[in-house]
């Protein structure tokens, strides 16, 4: 019966030991979790979006294939929130831009067309991959924001060996548990945020890659078409 409660006594508790930290320490902890919850949020927003992305691409890209004449394809059906669709905008607005007159030069048209699709690509990689930075910045920042809690925590306990004029384990140990509290949190912050970003890195490399080997479809499709005229 009696090692019941010297079992309980003994065991980690992570919200006493935020509860007894320094205020500075509770700080960083605060700052670290909350950090730590936005990263998470970010990993399954972007996962579901990366996910829908994908399924409303296959399917948009298979009905552009599919479609008779490009132009009545994007006229009733382009104005969709697709990478894709916009991609074929970009394209297909260059084109009517460039062949309402005569066409002087077939070759700087084709450039004029690569350039408009290849910009446009450029800017959906950078409006998917916008929120990844914040998982970069966690995941390089946190462990040393982490690691000045602790080092706070053992400042705060070395002046407390000092106040209490003993360096007795009893009087240190507290703090440094709180303090090395700090860095584990700051851990737990950055790993999934490193781990996270790397992959949904490689997600949108590969999305990009996807873009681009559609837009070099549409645009031997327009060099099919220049050469008819």
């Amino acid at each position: 019966m009696t090692t019941l409660p010297l079992l309980a006594a003994t065991r980690l508790d992570p919200i006493q030991l935020f509860l007894d930290a320094d205020i500075v320490v509770q700080a960083v902890m605060a700052g670290l979790l909350l950090a730590s919850v936005w990263v998470w949020a970010i990993i399954v927003s972007f996962s579901l979006r990366m996910r829908k992305l994908k399924d409303v691409q296959t399917r948009y890209e298979g009905e552009f294939w599919q479609a008779d004449n490009f132009d009545s394809f994007m006229s009733e059906r382009g104005g969709r929130d697709i990478p894709s669709a916009r991609v074929a905008q970009a394209g297909v607005a260059e084109w009517r831009r460039s062949t309402k007159g005569e066409i002087r030069d077939r070759e700087a048209l084709r450039g004029r067309i690569a350039t408009a699709m290849d910009s446009q690509i450029a800017q959906e990689a950078d409006d998917i991959a916008e929120r990844l930075n914040f998982l970069a910045t966690v995941g390089s920042v946190a462990p040393f924001v982490g690691l000045f809690g602790t080092v706070w925590g053992i400042m705060n306990s070395f002046f407390q060996i000092g106040v209490q004029e003993s360096s007795s384990l009893a009087v240190v140990a507290p703090g440094i548990s709180e303090a090395l509290f700090a860095t584990a949190i700051g851990l737990f912050a950055a790993i999934p945020a490193v781990i996270a970003y790397n992959r949904f890195s490689h997600s949108v490399e590969r999305f990009e890659s996807r873009l681009h080997r559609f837009s070099d479809k549409l645009h031997a499709s327009f060099s099919r078409q220049l050469e008819q005229r």
